[in-house]
C-alpha cells in the first residue's frame, strides 16, 4: 500500500512518517513530495520528489502523475494551501484509484477562512465564538480595534485564511515596555498599534484582516477523525508551544465539552477525514475556538502514546478499512520538537 505526503519539508514531517510507519493496520511505502528540492523529510520516506507550488497551473498534473506512476492508493496532505486545488481535482485522482485525504471545496470554503468559521458559529450561537470583526479598510481596523477595548484589553489580528496562525499579530498596548517574544519591529508577534497601523496603510491595498478578542489562557487542540455519516473518533490534549515554535508539549486530556463541539461542529460543516479544532481560554477561563486545520495536524503524532494514531487511522477510514476501538489512555504526556529528523538507519530513499 503506499501513501503520498505532501509537503514533506514542514516542521514536525518525522513525526506524522513515523506514526504511518508505526501502525499493524498497514505496510507503508510512503512517496514524499515538497517544492522544496531539499526538503528535510526526503530522507524519511520511500521515493522523493520536487512538485511545483500549489499555486502553479503545473501542481496538479505534476502531483496526479507521481501518484500514476508510484501507484499511489492514499494522498494524504500537510499543506494549507493545497487543500483546496487538491480537493478541486479529486475526480482526477480517482480516475487513478486515488482517494484525496480532503474534505469537499465548499466545507474548505468555510473551515479555512477564519471569518467564515466565526460567522459559522454566531448562526449556530455557539458559546465558544471569539468576539471578532471582519474588516478590509483602515477604519474598519481601527474601529474593530477599539471596540474590542484596545488599549485596555490586547487584540488579535490576522489573515482570514488558515495558515496555523501564520501573519497572527497581538496588539498590547505595553509591547514596547517588556520583553515581548521578538524585538520590537512591524514583523513581531506582539505589537502596538503605533507600530502596526502605519505598515498596514503602506500596503498598496488594505489587507483583508479578521480582528479578534485577545485570548490569554490554556490552549487545547480536539484532533478528530471525521466520516461521512458519523465522527468517529476524537482526542482532546493540552497545547504549548515554546515562543519560537520550534518545539510543543501535549498532554491528553479529556474534555467532554470540547470534544463535542468538535463532533458537532464537523458534522454541521461536512469535515471528512482528519481535521484539528484549535481552541483558547479567555480571560474568564471560558475557551473560544481560534482555528480549525481540516488536514492531519503537524501535531497529532502526540496522541500515539495514548493509543490513537490519528494520522494512520486516517488513511485507514481512506482505504475503506473498518476501523479498530480506539482505548485512549488519558493522562499521557508528549513532548516534540519540530525540527527534529529521525532517519532510518540502512534505508534508502529513491529521488524522482
Amino acid at each position: 500500500m503506499t501513501v503520498l505526503v505532501t509537503g514533506v519539508g514542514y516542521p514536525a514531517t518525522s513525526g506524522i512518517i513515523s506514526v504511518l510507519r508505526q501502525t499493524d493496520a498497514f505496510d507503508a511505502r510512503i512517496v514524499g513530495v515538497d517544492t522544496d528540492p531539499d526538503a528535510c523529510g526526503f530522507r524519511l520516506v520511500d521515493t522523493a520528489a520536487t512538485v511545483p507550488t500549489a499555486d502553479s497551473g503545473e501542481f496538479i498534473p505534476t502531483v496526479a502523475e507521481i501518484a500514476r506512476r508510484e501507484g499511489v492508493d492514499v494522498l494524504l496532505p500537510l499543506v494549507a494551501s493545497e487543500l483546496r486545488p487538491l480537493s478541486e481535482a479529486t475526480d482526477t485522482f480517482e480516475e487513478l484509484g486515488v482517494e484525496v485525504m480532503v474534505s469537499d471545496p465548499d466545507t474548505l470554503a468555510v473551515a479555512c477562512d477564519s471569518g467564515e468559521l466565526y460567522g459559522a458559529l454566531v448562526k449556530q450561537c455557539l458559546p465558544i465564538t471569539p468576539e471578532f470583526y471582519r474588516v478590509s479598510t483602515s477604519k474598519e481596523f481601527i474601529d474593530a480595534v477599539y471596540a474590542l477595548g484596545y488599549p485596555t484589553r490586547s487584540v488579535c489580528f490576522k489573515p482570514p485564511v488558515e495558515s496555523e496562525m501564520r501573519g497572527l499579530r497581538i496588539l498590547d498596548p505595553d509591547a514596547d515596555q517588556t520583553d515581548t517574544v521578538a524585538e520590537k519591529t512591524p514583523s513581531s508577534l506582539v505589537t502596538t498599534l503605533d507600530d502596526a497601523f502605519p505598515v498596514l496603510e503602506e500596503t498598496a491595498e488594505f489587507p483583508n484582516l479578521v480582528v479578534t478578542e485577545y485570548l490569554p489562557g490554556k490552549e487545547y487542540c480536539v484532533d478528530v477523525l471525521a466520516g461521512a455519516d458519523d465522527v468517529p473518533v476524537a482526542v482532546s490534549r493540552t497545547h504549548d508551544e515554546t515562543s519560537d515554535r520550534e518545539r510543543f508539549e501535549s498532554t491528553i486530556e479529556e474534555c467532554p465539552s470540547l470534544i463535542r463541539y468538535a463532533r458537532e461542529l464537523s458534522s454541521a460543516l461536512g469535515i471528512e477525514y482528519n481535521a484539528t479544532f484549535r481552541f483558547k481560554q479567555d480571560a474568564t477561563g471560558h475557551p473560544k475556538l481560534f482555528e480549525l486545520s481540516p488536514r492531519v495536524s503537524r501535531s497529532s503524532s502526540a496522541c500515539i502514546d495514548a493509543g490513537v494514531n490519528m494520522p494512520a487511522l486516517g488513511v485507514q477510514y481512506a482505504l475503506g478499512q473498518d476501523l479498530p476501538e480506539v482505548d485512549i489512555e488519558w493522562g499521557v504526556h508528549a513532548t516534540q520538537n519540530y525540527q527534529d529528523v529521525l532517519s532510518t538507519s540502512g534505508r534508502e530513499t529513491t529521488t524522482i
